[in-house]
């Protein structure tokens, strides 16, 4: 039967925990109805929750909504004590056969619920996440990814918080035109050490940033960097080119996503932190008159205030 809500909550459970880079560990989830759960594109985006601060607590927020209650309005006004806290992410793989879910997270120390959890959590503990729904049949959302049908080149813009879903687009892209002629991918690609670097497949043109090298501030390099790419200014007039108007990310979250026409050859996708996010933005757009339609960026963090 079709599902009419997009995602639903579910309670997992723990299965396997991976240190991948010093930096990053993959979990490996699982529940009894994870065979339902899916992804809409490969930056899909999920609510994850975490235990209350009592030792020994779960969030347990499918076990207290029935499916299709308005969970989130009951969540607001839960007291602050009760309320588990809730964070962004995006999801790394799902497998229904198995009924598993991976989610890779940033360690960065006790700055924050998600950071702490995932600093100490071992197989067995548990989490709740709100995720996409095999059932449903309606608009795919929670993601930024869509790039145009003639795609010819591709750049690609993140730092760590973006690395999931920026090696899920890669997979994609190595999976989609295996058996076809290449698009030129330009990957720009910011973590905190060497150590941290991936495995990209050869055609991808990759640049690893990280700062334990660069000895550059967050997102610095980023910025540097797009700006040595031998990128052409745009020839062509368009409807929505131009100079982007004020934002202040420090009020508002930055999330631009486009919606390219099928015969663009050119496509960025661009997610970091906020500031970043938009310096690089403004350049491609204002500089070098890339089409906004051309152009997805989305302020995945600010620096300073908690991650959402």
């Amino acid at each position: 039967m079709p599902a009419t809500t997009a995602y639903r909550l579910f309670d997992m459970t723990l299965k396997r925990r991976e240190q991948i880079s010093p930096s990053m560990v993959n979990f490996t989830f699982t529940a009894g109805d994870l065979d339902i759960a899916t992804t809409f594109a490969p930056d899909q985006r999920v609510k994850l929750f975490f235990p209350p601060s009592d030792e020994g607590s779960t969030a347990g927020m499918a076990a207290r909504f029935a499916d299709g209650e308005d969970w989130y309005s009951a969540y607001k006004n839960m007291a602050p004590e009760q309320r588990p806290p809730m964070r962004t992410y995006t999801i790394r793989a799902v497998r229904p056969e198995q009924k598993e879910l991976d989610i890779e997270f940033v360690l960065h120390g006790d700055t924050g619920p998600a950071s702490r959890w995932a600093s100490r959590a071992r197989p067995g503990d548990a989490l709740s996440i709100n995720a996409p729904c095999i059932h449903y049949t309606g608009k795919a959302i929670g993601c930024e990814w869509r790039p145009p049908a003639n795609i010819e080149h591709l750049l690609l813009v993140a730092d760590e918080t973006a690395l999931p879903a920026v090696m899920g687009i890669i997979e994609e892209l190595d999976e989609r035109f295996a058996d076809a002629p290449k698009p030129r991918v330009q990957a720009l690609l910011e973590v905190p050490l060497k150590a941290d670097c991936r495995c990209i497949p050869q055609w991808i043109d990759a640049v690893w940033l990280p700062r334990e090298e660069t000895r550059c501030c967050h997102g610095e390099g980023l910025c540097q960097a797009v700006r040595t790419l031998p990128l052409r200014q745009s020839s062509t007039a368009s409807s929505d080119a131009g100079v982007e108007p004020a934002i202040d990310i420090d009020e508002e979250i930055l999330w631009e996503a486009s919606v390219p026409e099928s015969s663009d050859s050119f496509y960025a996708w661009i997610a970091s932190e906020s500031k970043v996010c938009l310096n690089i933005r403004r350049y491609l757009i204002d500089e070098l008159a890339v089409p906004k339609r051309q152009v997805s960026a989305m302020g995945y963090w600010r620096e300073g205030k908690p991650h959402p």
